[in-house]
């Protein structure tokens, strides 16, 4: 396919953010984001409510996008869209408007694997990203190693058995009483906060693998038996609290990433997801390729959390090998290609 001037709208709907991004011959002209504070005060997502949410924002989104890109929908030549995972009700909205869309523009379809657009977000700017990279990829939902040998052929060697880092981080800042969602506030504190201050247990799992309720229960027992002792601890050691409890988490990914590059010798690493935008992780990942001798590849925090600019890139390779999908194709939650 000759891909010169080829414009992509990009569509995100898997989780609470309805996002639309413009992308042409793999460059983004927009990339545009509407967030739900609706969720905060239930203390995590709520899915009828982000559905219902999508469904206003899905059509001022993407409109702007368009205005931003200087473009009419007319001339767009494929739309792009999250496929799955995710939540079902959010990607049905999602992928509903991508086909109706492309029903009355007479436009392709390209459903993109949400995890694979994330790794496709390194592309964004390091469009000669040396391959194969190993890709550290952790969100909320998801954690995985994954080894790219190009922007379409990744082979995922490592995965959480359990839960996955940014919900460690989520349900550890639950657990000290902060609000939703809690990762960021944890690195926000952690700033202010002594590492060294208190350990927790480890997780140990065969191979490349990860395991993050070990670590979440230790925290649990740690505040149980400190509170008991001393009433009042966590609020007090709050900010000591959060610095040891992230810094655990942060190494415990770079330690298995550490073995990952030893078994495969990758030419670059890369981190991406919505936790790669922690602020001690990106720090330690800097550290980690320089230790090895290897670039490091992270995105851009516009890239980092679920956008649509990712999207478009992940259906920009898509496209180039006209893999296109057709309109019964049906969304997936878990799994899915």
């Amino acid at each position: 396919m000759n891909s010169s001037h080829f414009t992509i709208l990009g569509i995100e709907s898997s989780c609470d953010d309805t996002a639309a991004a413009v992308l042409t011959d793999g460059n983004i002209r927009a990339n545009i984001v509407a967030s739900q504070d609706v969720h905060r005060q239930y203390g995590g997502v709520v899915p009828e409510l982000a559905s219902r949410a999508h469904q206003s924002h899905i059509v001022p989104v993407v409109e702007e996008a368009c205005r931003t890109a200087g473009i009419r929908l007319s001339e767009i030549d494929a739309i792009a869209y999250t496929r799955g995972p995710g939540l079902m009700g959010s990607l049905l909205v999602g992928a509903s408007f991508a086909k109706g869309l492309s029903i009355a523009l007479n436009k392709p379809t390209l459903g993109v694997n949400h995890l694979e657009a994330h790794v496709a977000a390194i592309f964004i700017e390091n469009p000669d990203a040396p391959l194969p990279f190993l890709c550290l990829l952790v969100s909320g939902g998801h954690t995985q190693l994954v080894l790219v040998r190009s922007p379409t052929d990744m082979e995922i060697v490592g995965s959480t058995l359990d839960d996955a880092a940014g919900e460690a981080l989520d349900k550890g800042a639950k657990m000290l009483g902060l609000p939703y969602p809690g990762g960021p506030v944890i690195d926000r504190l952690a700033r202010e906060g002594k590492r060294e201050a208190y350990t927790f247990s480890d997780a140990h799992v065969p191979g490349l693998d990860f395991s993050f309720s070990g670590i979440k229960t230790s925290l649990l027992y740690f505040l149980r038996d400190h509170q008991k002792a001393e009433p009042g601890f966590a609020d007090a050691h709050l900010p000591d609290i959060c610095a040891s409890y992230q810094e655990h988490v942060v190494r415990y990914l770079l330690r298995i990433t550490a073995k990952a590059i030893r078994q495969y010798q990758p030419k670059a690493i890369a981190l991406s997801g919505g936790v790669s935008a922690n602020s001690r992780l990106r720090e330690l990942f800097t550290e980690l390729g320089q230790r090895e001798n290897l670039p490091a590849l992270i995105p851009s925090f516009a890239y980092c959390t679920d956008n649509a600019a990712m999207i478009a890139m992940a259906g920009y390779f898509m496209a180039q090998e006209a893999s296109f999908t057709a309109l019964d194709a049906l969304p997936f939650a878990r799994g899915g290609k």
